[in-house]
């Protein structure tokens, strides 16, 4: 799959598609909300058992306890963890839909404190609304998407 100016392009299709505030950057860090240029590839598709199917045989149901860290100063920085976490995180199981299906990418793995975690391909809120760096998609989109991605999936982003 690789990132154009148009879209996504993956498997003969072109989806649109929506990137961090920041644009795309070649030197990506924590909070800058760009999303990072390079191969990277899909690691785990997550997905909200009790809002949708499971996109892929492979895909991992989100848990009640699940959190993303994204403390650059802890040992589980960029990584899936469990509540209670004391250090900086986000949830996975969100009250909005967001996170509804979520493919996570070897993005600064393993992790370089301050390097940007979470580079996800997830739901957008709306069609231009920009993310905090992952790239977003409509979510039928997203779902035949991850129902394709297997792991080590290429992701092109080029500048």
């Amino acid at each position: 799959m690789r990132l154009t100016p148009r879209g996504l392009l993956f498997e003969g299709h072109l989806f649109p598609a929506v990137i961090g505030r920041g644009g795309v950057t070649a030197s990506k860090r924590e909070g800058d909300g760009a999303t990072p240029v390079g191969r990277h590839r899909i690691l785990a598709c997550y997905y909200r058992a009790d809002r949708v199917p499971a996109p892929a045989p492979w895909a991992i149901a989100i848990g009640p306890r699940d959190l993303w860290s994204d403390a650059p100063e802890g040992a589980a920085y960029n990584t899936l963890v469990q509540a209670p976490y004391p250090a900086s995180h986000e949830k996975m199981r969100r009250a909005d839909r967001l996170y509804d299906i979520v493919l996570t990418t070897d993005w600064n793995t393993p992790a370089t404190p301050g390097r940007g975690s979470a580079i996800f391909l997830h739901r957008w809120r709306k069609r231009c609304h920009p993310t905090e760096g992952c790239i977003a998609f409509r979510p039928d989109h997203l779902a035949w998407i991850a129902a394709r991605a297997a792991p080590g999936t290429e992701l092109l982003v080029r500048p």
